[in-house]
Order: C-alpha cells, then structure tokens, then sequence
C-alpha cells in the first residue's frame, strides 16, 4: 500500500525469523500481525498478536519461513522498520528498530512519530 517497488515494507533479522518461525508452528498460526495505536506516555505503542488468516489490505512479509502482516493503519509509520529479536539475563522479546520514530518514552515501550 505504502511500499516502494521491490523493496520490502520491513525486514527481520535472523534471530527475529527464527522466533517468529517458531511461534508460527507451536499454535498453526499464519504468523504476526504487527502495527500501532494510540497509547502510552509518548502517544503510540506498537501492537503484536497471533493471525491465522491474511487480511486483503495486509502488507505480507516473509523471510525463510516467518511471516509478518502489517495492518494497513500502520503501514506508513512501520516502512523502514527492522524487527529484531532480543535476549538477556533479565527479558526477552521483539525489538523495532524504526527510523520514523522522532521520540520514545524511557521505558522503551511508548513512541512518537513526527507530525504528518
């Protein structure tokens, strides 16, 4: 929707792949919906939950076996984005690394895009 030709709305890194990958063939999910919504103390949060259908207007992104659907709200504030999986002592989980973010709120799980 959003897209440049030939270039992928975002891109997953290996470790992000092969958590999505796994996630998928635990439940038979089709994979990860991804996107934003109002929220949190700088003003959006992104969102992550399990699909097992693609929607008609879902930018689909698939590398080596993970599958990630990019709700079409948040499609333009998402192009650009890369998803990242990391692990330490204390937590887990999903990582975005997104160049349309202007502003983040300290604990990391709340953020703000430039005005359009």
């Amino acid at each position: 929707m959003f897209g440049i030709p030939g270039k992928q709305a975002v891109t997953i890194t290996p470790r992000a792949e092969a958590e999505i990958a796994k996630l998928m063939a635990r439940d038979g999910h089709k994979g990860l919906r991804i996107g934003v919504k109002k929220g949190g103390c700088a003003g959006m949060e992104y969102t992550m939950e399990y699909a097992d259908a693609v929607d008609e207007h879902d930018e689909v992104v698939e590398q080596n076996g993970a599958r990630v659907m990019i709700a079409p709200m948040a499609q333009m504030f998402l192009f650009g984005t890369e998803i990242d999986y990391e692990t330490s002592l204390l937590e887990s989980g999903f990582k975005f690394n997104n160049p349309n973010v202007t502003e983040a709120c300290g604990c990391g799980e709340s953020i703000k895009f430039a005005e359009m």
